[in-house]
């Protein structure tokens, strides 16, 4: 491990931070929280990532942020420009640190960031690809990728307990800290208004059960499990989403199409009054087959609803099974549409669970205890 940073002259306690991620989405809604607590205690905050069209909402709170060549595939040639682009940007801004995040980027984050003899190197797990249902030299391949990243880390930070339990048991790294994840529950809550608003916008009955599902539309996020088990639960869908531009793997809309719901299924797309969907629905579900520790349940759960999510990695830290929702079998559609037909027709269970996740979540899951945690694990 490396000693901490020598400050600059004139600057003993402000250091200049560079946090890197894959694309716009990450940095808007994962690390600006982070972006702002660092700023808050005094430091210089950079971003980077993929250029897109969130970025907007980065720069209007004043922060820089750089664009480089990021890609999410594994072409080695692009590997090669996003790695030239990250070394020379760590040469000319000189970082007393680089966070990285995300497999790929953290991964050539990391190496730029040594190889440019930045003096400290962090890097938080949001998921590891090895966990990811994927062929087995894919699995390996990303082991050995963490492993060797992880010789060049400082301070190795994960989002869930179970991965930081892998990282020290695979020898990824000698002593990882689980930060978590949180969102702002002042900006999470129940709120009768919004409900109100949102559902006479859409024309919604108040009476009507809604399910809402809210991720990225690809296959691991188990859209083919729910739209099956839908079938069978008196409830409407919410679907708030869209498929990234880099987002790779099967097609959903034919998925989509031939569902069978009708008027049932309500695609909302990206949408930035997420809140207000939520405080809106009745039932929160997240059927994934892998997940680092979603956002999207914190937020579910801090709008008082009850959770249906998979019995994996992630979820199972955050829904408390017959307490605060229900955990089901990933990319299996029987148990999930038995969790969903039990709550859609129970509305004092709803209750009951809902509350009892709202005080999980602002318990464990605040977004100020989280950057705190995050900003102590990281000694800035």
């Amino acid at each position: 491990m490396l000693s901490g940073p020598s400050p600059r002259s004139g600057e003993a306690h402000r250091l200049r931070i560079i946090e890197v991620t894959n694309v716009d989405f990450s940095l808007r809604h994962f690390l600006l929280p982070l972006m702002r607590g660092l700023r808050a205690r005094g430091h210089e905050v950079v971003g980077v990532c993929a250029d897109g069209a969130l970025l907007g909402d980065v720069r209007m709170e004043g922060f820089r942020v750089e664009t480089l060549p990021l890609v999410r595939g594994l072409s080695p040639l692009a590997q090669a420009r996003a790695f030239l682009a990250l070394y020379r940007l760590f040469r000319a801004e000189k970082p007393d640190l680089v966070h990285a995040h995300m497999p790929i980027s953290g991964f050539l984050a990391r190496l730029a960031a040594r190889a440019a003899g930045v003096p400290r190197v962090a890097y938080t797990c949001h998921g590891f690809l090895f966990n990811q249902p994927a062929p087995w030299l894919r699995r390996a391949a990303s082991l050995a990728m963490e492993f060797l990243a992880g010789r060049v880390t400082d301070e190795f930070l994960t989002v869930s307990q179970e991965e930081a339990a892998d990282a020290r048991r695979l020898r990824i790294f000698a002593a990882p800290v689980a930060v978590g994840n949180g969102r702002d529950p002042a900006v999470f809550h129940p709120d009768p208004q919004a409900r109100v608003r949102l559902r006479g916008a859409l024309g919604v009955p108040a009476d009507r059960v809604v399910v809402t599902a809210l991720s990225r539309l690809v296959r691991h996020k188990g859209y083919p499990e729910l739209l099956a088990a839908m079938r069978d639960v008196p409830a409407e869908l919410w679907v708030v989403g869209e498929r990234l531009a880099s987002d790779h793997g099967e097609d959903m809309e034919p998925y989509f199409a031939a569902s069978g719901l009708g008027d049932r299924l309500r695609r909302l797309g990206y949408r930035s009054d997420v809140a207000a969907i939520l405080a809106a629905s009745d039932i929160f579900v997240l059927p994934s087959h892998f997940e680092g520790l979603p956002m999207s349940v914190i937020e579910a759960m801090l709008c008082g609803l009850p959770v249906v999510a998979t019995d994996i990695r992630g979820p199972r830290e955050q829904v408390v099974q017959g307490e605060t929702g229900f955990l089901v079998p990933a990319a299996s559609v029987a148990p999930l549409a038995a969790a969903l037909r039990k709550l859609a027709e129970d509305p004092q269970l709803r209750r009951i669970f809902g509350a009892a996740g709202r005080v999980r979540a602002e318990t464990l899951f605040c977004e100020e205890l989280v950057v705190k945690r995050t900003m102590d694990a990281l000694k800035v």
